[in-house]
């Protein structure tokens, strides 16, 4: 584009195209009407005669039809509520300095200044017209002189919460030079009633497609077909208003930080991987626990800190650190963090929309404990039962000691051996002979006497052990496809429980009591709007399941500790530093039935996989 002016004037000539649509729309809704008036106005100066009557009550019939269709398209149309983004609305009280950051940004690029300023939880900023009826004071609020009424005002800035912690002050004020210019075309009347129209028509489709009953629904689908057939008509004009716009703040904003905003950009691509990185691999654990990281926003600085110190490509990054975040801006920037976390667990997750005893905030310092150790026991508390409820299938018997009874039953993982006394579960042995920590049918684990010399040798423990585990997987070639088929059976029927009690909490009353704005596209069903990962396979779901009885096991015999780790989630530490190579080993288990790499893992790292772990 040659000019700002330029790009206003190719956006104004496809406006007036998606408005000459609304006009033919109009223009054919009203085609019966003016030939019934012609047919009647010729009969009755005598111009047309006694055989025009016929026609003139069908054209008549045919205009009444067509008058109250196109009353009911536009009653929809015109009180359909358009959706609203979800975000956290950021009053002038609350954020004075980036009210007034943006009011100068405003100023300098000679266009109006945003009406208000929103949060949300997502690496992108943008322009959203909010000044719909339905978005207004109730109608019982209004006065009759119309001083309740809305008036007309600038579109709402809606900026990504992780660029107001990663960015800088000045790279923050370059990003959104572009999308503040965007006010100067937005306010132009053929381009915003373009607009008003294209919404109103997306609204009208999403109301019908919500309508149930048949006398109810029969009305609102014709609706939706008109609805649907204009917006084909004028999909490709608003797509190329929408880019003219989109051109002409662009030109406009060349002159303002426009080095610094080459370098913001540069950091877009960057929150963005940290924060798609934070969410899948550390909130969705938490999530899926009833738990919300309630400062993700400041999380998103810790990953991407560390994601500056493994790649090269983000060398230097870090250094920016030492310079004003611009959340600064913010009066209370941990209160405005917690309801953006809040918000984005309920994007991404399809959570309550406000904390309780099932769904409550969990702190960073607290993350390893809370959410890191108790999602491993959960896992393997699971895998437990899921093997609990397998067939029960003969191992190969360990070779007999001198005096060994040979016709002794062999142990199997659904019942103790025959020779075991009623009550009480066979000891594991110590690596040294050793006493062995048995824990009994009734109380907690206790020190068992080891064995006679001339009795049988010790089986491993029937109860929650890693050795059970690896045992089965290793030594019964169908027991890895089994289990992961139950295990997703059981997967997927807690997250069906989870969803239903979602969606017995009423959700809009609570949105209204938090301040969020919401619009028309909530979920049904507790469901989330934007998942964050596919649902996961039988063998991933295995191999997490099993890793996290590794992790347990290594916590409860060898002193490990959860952890956090800010790009790949939870974390096994020992002595103080991170094992990421436990993944190969399980895979090996899961995938061929090998467990040596496994068993070489755990002598290395010192986990005795015989003793017993704490489940929840």
């Amino acid at each position: 584009m040659a000019s700002p002016e330029t790009g206003v004037l190719a956006a104004r000539a496809r406006a007036l195209a998606v408005l000459r649509i609304r006009s033919t729309a109009r223009a054919v809704a009203l085609l019966p009407a003016a030939v019934a008036v012609v047919l009647f106005a010729g009969r009755a100066t005598g111009r047309l005669g006694a055989g025009w009557d016929l026609a003139g009550w069908i054209a008549g019939g045919a205009a009444v039809v067509s008058l109250l269709l196109a009353g009911l398209v536009t009653a929809v149309v015109a009180r359909a509520r358009p959706a609203l983004s979800p975000s956290v609305p950021i009053s002038e009280k609350s954020a004075p300095d980036l009210y007034r950051l943006v009011r100068d940004l405003a100023e300098r690029l000679e266009v109006p200044a945003p009406s208000a300023i929103a949060l949300t939880p997502d690496c992108d900023s943008w322009l959203e017209d909010r000044t719909h009826r339905a978005h207004g004071p109730p109608r019982r609020l209004r006065r009759p002189d119309g001083a309740g009424r809305r008036a007309p005002e600038a579109p709402v800035l809606v900026i990504g919460s992780p660029f107001l912690w990663w960015m800088r002050v000045a790279e923050l004020r370059a990003l959104l030079a572009p999308v503040v210019a965007g006010t100067g075309p937005s306010a132009h009347p053929d381009i915003a009633a373009a607009r008003r129209f294209i919404r109103g028509l997306d609204a009208a489709v999403a109301v019908s497609a919500r309508a149930g009953g048949r006398l109810r629904g029969l009305p609102l689908r014709f609706v939706g077909r008109v609805a649907r057939l204009l917006l084909r008509a004028g999909r490709e004009h608003a797509t190329i208003m929408e880019r003219a716009v989109a051109a002409a703040a662009s030109e406009r904003a060349q002159n303002v930080d426009y080095g610094l905003r080459i370098v913001a950009q540069e950091q877009v691509g960057l929150a963005y991987a940290g924060w798609d990185r934070l969410l899948t691999r550390v909130a969705l654990p938490a999530w899926r626990m009833g738990r919300w990281p309630s400062r993700l926003d400041a999380g998103v600085v810790s990953a991407l800190t560390e994601l500056s110190r493994r790649d090269r490509l983000a060398d230097g990054f870090a250094s920016r650190l030492g310079e004003r975040p611009a959340c600064d801006l913010l009066e209370e920037p941990g209160a405005i963090d917690r309801a953006a976390s809040l918000l984005a667990a309920r994007l991404f997750h399809g959570g309550p929309a406000e904390p309780g005893p099932d769904w409550s905030p969990v702190g960073w310092q607290q993350y390893p404990e809370e959410v890191v150790d108790r999602k491993w026991r959960l896992e393997a508390a699971r895998l437990h039962r899921v093997l609990d409820n397998l067939p029960a299938t003969a191992l190969p018997a360990a070779p007999p000691a001198t005096g060994a009874d040979p016709a002794a039953s062999p142990l199997t993982y659904a019942h103790t051996p025959a020779h075991a006394p009623a009550g009480r579960r066979p000891a594991a042995p110590g690596p040294d002979g050793g006493p062995a920590v048995s824990p009994p049918a009734d109380g907690p684990p206790r020190t068992e006497s080891p064995p006679p010399a001339d009795g049988p040798p010790a089986a491993p423990a029937p109860g929650p052990t890693l050795a059970r585990v690896i045992d089965r997987l290793a030594q019964d070639e169908r027991a890895g496809d089994l289990v992961a088929a139950r295990l997703g059976a059981e997967v997927e029927r807690e997250e069906r429980e989870e969803a239903a009690r979602q969606a017995a909490r009423g959700r809009c009353e609570q949105d209204a009591a938090i301040g969020v704005a919401w619009g028309d596209g909530l979920a049904e069903g507790g469901l989330p709007l934007f998942p964050l990962q596919p649902p996961r396979t039988g063998r991933e779901l295995l191999a997490d399941h099993v890793t996290a009885m590794v992790c347990c096991a290594a916590v409860d015999t060898a002193g490990a500790t959860p952890g956090l780790d800010w790009l790949d989630g939870p974390a096994l530490l020992v002595d103080g530093a991170r094992r990421a190579d436990l993944g190969r080993p399980v895979l090996s288990l899961v995938d061929d039935g090998d467990a040596g790499p496994l068993r070489g893992w755990l002598t290395t790292v010192g986990v005795r996989p015989e003793k017993p772990v704490r489940l929840v």
